[in-house]
């Protein structure tokens, strides 16, 4: 009797582990399928918005990494949900995951080579570092509130892109020990374009930085350097983003 007791209660152990992992298999298979009909929309809303951007598609190697980056492992728990809806989503402390069409945007803009060096200004949950460790062989990403950097570099190891470099400081000032870069990405609006970042932007090299203030007119703004160390601007679409915050 005691061995069939024991049969039964190993049996319903096994039931519920395989119960637990086909809802996981179901519910990863889930979110693919969200994924891929993010991208679709990204694609649209990028053609539709082809006067601002100069282009009506994306380059193919930013829609890979839109593909393989799963998003519902940069957003809380209670956001997962919606993790593929193409909007922001709070990630605490008063910040954001940018929306998935900006981030697509901002990324294809900076036109980046396997082997650039890009600095993000703003790492948030990792979301957008990941899609820049996608394209790229180096990654160097600054947040200023240490909860979040730490979260992001977690999230960051968990889904494999441990290669990204991760530091907690104020991003006005970017990463000098690591500058020149080929590529800069600021995530939060700015009132101006900071001198600093300018600085390390290596001559050939682009930035893209959302440039106004909070709740007021905002720009996402493309900044170029050609090879003599000249700098040009052009505002891209008006968008809207948490401020940089920091001593600046």
């Amino acid at each position: 009797m005691r061995r069939v007791k024991h049969l039964i209660f190993w049996l319903v152990v096994i039931g519920i582990i395989l119960l637990l992992f086909s809802s996981h298999v179901i519910a990863e298979n889930d979110f693919h399928r969200q994924r891929y009909a993010l991208v679709e929309i990204i694609k649209a809303e990028v053609k539709e918005t082809g006067d601002f951007l100069n282009q009506e598609a994306l380059d193919e190697r930013v829609i890979d990494a839109l593909l393989k980056v799963p998003r519902h492992e940069f957003v809380r728990d209670t956001e997962r949900p919606y993790a593929y809806a193409n909007r922001p989503l709070p990630i605490g402390h008063g910040q954001t995951i940018s929306q998935p069409y900006i981030v697509a945007v901002m990324t294809d803009l900076l036109k980046l080579k396997k082997t650039d060096r890009v600095l993000e200004v703003g790492t948030g949950s990792g979301y957008q570092a990941a899609i820049l460790a996608e394209l790229v062989d180096s990654v160097y990403t600054l947040e200023i509130v240490e909860p979040l950097a730490k979260q992001a570099a977690e999230n960051l190891k968990r889904t494999g892109y441990d290669a990204v470099h991760t530091r907690t400081g104020d991003g006005y000032y970017g990463w000098e020990e690591a500058a020149p870069f080929d590529g800069i990405v600021v995530t939060a609006v700015a009132s101006h374009i900071p001198p600093p970042l300018i600085k390390q932007l290596k001559p050939g090299g682009r930035m893209i930085i959302p440039v106004g203030a909070q709740f007021m007119t905002q720009y996402l703004v493309l900044v170029t350097k050609d090879d003599d160390g000249k700098v040009t601007t052009r505002q891209i679409l008006p968008v809207s983003f948490v401020p940089l915050t920091g001593k600046h």
